[in-house]
């Protein structure tokens, strides 16, 4: 399945529901301390979404929640990756994205055998506290020579013009947070990076 090069990630279902109709077609699922039965309930409507609006839902994190909801895809942290039962996610049909910020994390995720591997933060990000410095795109080219076929995902401080860069440096698919969730006008910068990112 090739995924779409615009990848927003999102804090809950209702966000999804917001980007659908935009013209999403990948969507991250990021909720965070939440009770599980929330937890639920927001990746059931997400799922449904997506799957109505013909979306790829990717849930982050909750890895048990996504075999037992029938979702297709988990995105793991390193964190995760410890934690997750690999061989389970497998044999429920669920494909795993996995997060690398340096050649240690990028051996341990290579080990699960991902079907997509984000590098970052390639910009600086004011979301969250980065314990790496922000790999810049020339990181990408090298990432992409040692994944081999499986898209390589650019995260951290994109905008749309740093998205471009990404896309032209060696990565197949460009994950946005604050560029959307924070824009004063979600929906039509998402339609934006929409016809800028995706081929015509």
């Amino acid at each position: 399945m090739t995924l779409d090069p615009f990848y927003p990630v999102v804090p809950d279902a209702g966000w999804v529901a917001k980007l659908l109709p935009a013209g999403t077609r990948l969507i991250q699922l990021r909720i965070k301390e939440q009770p599980e039965a929330e937890v639920r309930r927001q990746v059931r409507e997400a799922r449904d979404a997506c799957k109505a609006g013909g979306a790829q839902l990717i849930v982050n994190d909750y890895w048990q929640v996504a075999i037992d909801e029938g979702c297709d895809y988990v995105h793991l942290g390193q964190e995760d990756l410890v934690d997750a039962d690999v061989k389970a996610l497998r044999r429920a049909g669920i494909r795993i994205g996995v997060s690398t910020h340096d050649h240690a994390e990028l051996e341990k995720g290579l080990a699960v055998d991902p079907d997509y591997v984000a590098l970052g933060p390639i910009y600086p990000t004011k979301l969250k506290q980065m314990p790496w410095a922000p790999q810049g795109t020339d990181r990408l080219a090298e990432w992409k020579k040692l994944i081999g076929d499986r898209p390589l995902v650019a995260i951290g401080g994109l905008t749309l013009e740093r998205a471009l860069l990404c896309l032209k440096s060696g990565a197949d698919i460009a994950s946005v947070v604050g560029d959307i969730v924070n824009h004063v006008d979600p929906i039509g910068q998402a339609k934006a990076w929409i016809a800028a990112t995706r081929p015509s």
